[in-house]
């Protein structure tokens, strides 16, 4: 497994403790300036082979890139967001996806075959300007953790991402005990220590910070407590809304 320095670098973000808050509905959230896009359930892609991304829901579309059947890091099968669905004029079913990495928010078609479904009732919302992870459950918000978050110079981009995969961390790697890798990127640093500026939520193991600042290089780091309680719960093709 890649150490989440070289992989990551330190573009993550810290936290020293969590606050728990119950039974806040959608509703409420939305009344408070939450996204009215979050939903009860999100459908996933769980992928059994190596599946070309095409532009267009169409066998003979151009191919934007490869999307592997497993992760970088883990070696775990490659787990997507499914955003639409359609039957080509080949009679192939198709599956509009998520993309991890660059640029920032990609989407494009991948066939249905070779491909399994599942679905999870979890979101992630990162509320910069709170310096909070938000974490909904079939459309309620059950917890709120705060964080640290991104610098002016390295800003925590913002936009609908996913969980690309959940790892946990060797002991004395900085930013354990866990770490969720994120589809999202810097858009500031092309490469960290190393690694594509992969954005991610982790723990603050052997890592400096200040619950509630903004000094990361643009990731989001979580207490200890915060982030196992995360880990257990958040899988690869959770959705993950960062808004300012």
């Amino acid at each position: 497994m890649s150490s989440l320095r070289s992989r990551f670098g330190y573009c993550l973000a810290v936290g020293l403790a969590a606050v728990c808050l119950l039974g806040v509905t959608a509703g409420s959230a939305v009344a408070a300036g939450m996204p009215a896009r979050i939903q009860a359930t999100q459908q996933l892609a769980v992928l059994s082979t190596a599946h070309g991304v095409r532009q267009e829901p169409e066998a003979g579309a151009p191919q934007t890139e490869l999307l592997p059947a497993r992760g970088p890091i883990t070696g775990e099968p490659t787990t997507v967001p499914v955003i639409g669905a359609l039957t080509g004029s080949d009679g192939v079913q198709w599956l509009r996806v998520m993309l991890p990495g660059r640029p920032n928010g990609s989407t494009g078609w991948i066939a249905q075959q070779g491909t399994r479904r599942l679905v999870t009732s979890w979101h992630l919302v990162v509320a910069l300007a709170e310096r909070r992870v938000q974490v909904y459950s079939v459309g309620h918000l059950v917890r709120a953790f705060q964080a640290v978050v991104g610098k002016p110079s390295t800003p925590t981009p913002t936009g609908e991402f996913f969980v690309e995969e959940t790892l946990q961390m060797s002991s004395g790697e900085p930013g354990g005990p866990f770490a969720l890798a994120l589809s999202a990127r810097s858009d500031v640093l092309q490469e960290f220590e190393g690694g594509p500026g992969q954005i991610a939520i982790h723990g603050l193991d052997n890592l400096g910070g200040t619950l509630g600042a903004a000094e990361s290089h643009g990731c989001i780091r979580l207490a200890t407590a915060s982030i196992d309680w995360l880990a257990t719960r958040i899988g690869p093709g959770t959705p993950v809304t960062i808004q300012a």
